[in-house]
């Protein structure tokens, strides 16, 4: 019942031309949105140039966004102005965003209600380290990321929600997590919120698996049956692996 989602992150790679090249040549190759919803998230500085070139299924995302509309917040990117743009889907809480910018679960939180009111809707991710997995400490780890994201909002947002779990020990190592972890932790973030909402919230919520996804492995995971799509990061990076994964349910 819940349609696949195929996104890709960018990060900070590419440059204007390559992206608006990127996405004329991917135009005919991808599913329909009621088959696969497809997705790709880029620096701000492309987003324009990707929506002018973009005549297929594909939607045009944000990697991150502030949480205030405007104001003196220098360098930073407004929710207003993307919602504006006709963004709807913005990543919240990457590994990344919480490492090297040093982003609170506090942070992410008011991010996450700054995209819903802006009409637009949340990618939340959700991390665990490899000392965390090692440990066994990874499944509160994990859960109290998830908790603490969602925090305040109505049912009828949460559901709207995407959420994706991506081991920072996996994103850009080589090192997927096997098929039945990946579940594991699909799993743990539907439970949490069934917990807190309920089961039937829950089973409308898609969540994703993100951490060196590639053509190879993503069927297997897309067996799974809390895994409803990927967010891949280096394997977004070329036309010909983006438009594999998107036909993933395609036979070879």
């Amino acid at each position: 019942m819940r349609t696949p989602f195929i996104g890709g992150n960018w990060k900070m790679n590419l440059s204007l031309t390559e992206a608006a090249q990127f996405i004329d040549e991917i135009q005919t190759q991808l599913p329909p949105s009621d088959e696969v919803e497809t997705v790709l998230a880029a620096s701000p500085l492309f987003l324009h140039t990707m929506q002018e070139h973009n005549n297929s299924p594909l939607l045009v995302a944000a990697e991150n966004c502030f949480y205030e509309d405007e104001g003196a917040y220098t360098g930073e990117v407004s929710p207003k102005a993307l919602s504006q743009m006709g963004i709807k889907y913005v990543i919240v809480g990457h590994s990344e965003r919480r490492k090297y910018f040093h982003e609170t679960d506090e942070i992410v939180n008011k991010k996450v209600h700054a995209v819903f009111r802006n009409h637009m809707l949340p990618i939340i991710c959700c991390d665990e380290t490899m000392g965390r997995y090692e440990t066994g400490d990874h499944i509160s780890w994990m859960v109290n990321q998830v908790t603490a994201a969602i925090r305040g909002l109505d049912a009828d947002d949460v559901k709207k929600a995407v959420v994706a779990y991506e081991p920072s020990w996996a994103i850009g190592t080589g090192h997927t997590a096997p098929a039945d972890a990946a579940e594991e932790g699909c799993y743990l973030i539907r439970q949490t919120i069934a917990d807190i909402y309920s089961d039937q919230i829950a089973n409308q919520v898609r969540i994703l698996y993100g951490g060196s996804v590639t053509h190879e492995n993503i069927r297997e995971l897309m067996k799974q049956p809390d895994i409803d799509g990927v967010l891949a990061g280096k394997a977004s990076l070329t036309t010909q692996e983006f438009v594999e994964l998107a036909n993933f349910y395609q036979p070879k």
